[in-house]
């Protein structure tokens, strides 16, 4: 039996959930006081499996509805590319807290919290008032499995992030 509610699962909730989640994982990577390389690993995990998963079960299912942007939506599939570029390079800097990877994570925080942003202000809140409560929460059900199932492949180790960077 499912305990989760409706709005649980209500694909634009879960997915600001993941949101506020990098915004925290952010601030723990630019802090002194916190363990910035276990931030990482679990930020890494999580842009790749959110994203990963919004583009398998979110963004071509959003794209048949009126008052949802397509251009949008495939502007948001580009975006996530330019997040996972920005990953890869603070990744691959070997001296957490060196001023190369400051400088990387920064550029990194850019590149996501424009996409953030404008996710929520164009897809997310056209998805909100143009699709049925009943077909988000199928979508955030969707959304949560393929997410569940990118985190327990490892998806953000720095070769996964590489090879999806590649293609």
């Amino acid at each position: 039996m499912n305990t989760r509610t409706a709005e649980q699962e209500d694909v634009v909730a879960v997915i600001l959930k993941d949101h506020r989640a990098m915004e925290d994982l952010f601030r723990r990577m630019r802090s002194v006081e916190a363990d910035r390389a276990a931030a990482l690993k679990e930020f890494a995990a999580l842009l790749i499996a959110h994203g990963e998963a919004e583009e398998a079960e979110v963004y071509g299912a959003l794209k048949r509805f009126k008052g949802v942007d397509d251009e949008e939506v495939e502007h948001g599939a580009e975006e996530h590319a330019e997040g996972n570029e920005a990953l890869l390079k603070l990744l691959e800097v070997e001296d957490v807290g060196s001023e190369e990877w400051d400088t990387r994570l920064e550029e990194l925080v850019k590149a996501v919290d424009h996409h953030l942003d404008e996710e929520e202000r164009t897809i997310l809140n056209g998805a909100r008032e143009s699709v049925s409560d009943e077909r988000r929460a199928e979508l955030g059900r969707a959304f949560l499995e393929e997410r569940a199932k990118q985190l327990a492949s490892d998806c953000g180790s720095p070769e996964n992030v590489r090879a999806i960077v590649h293609g």
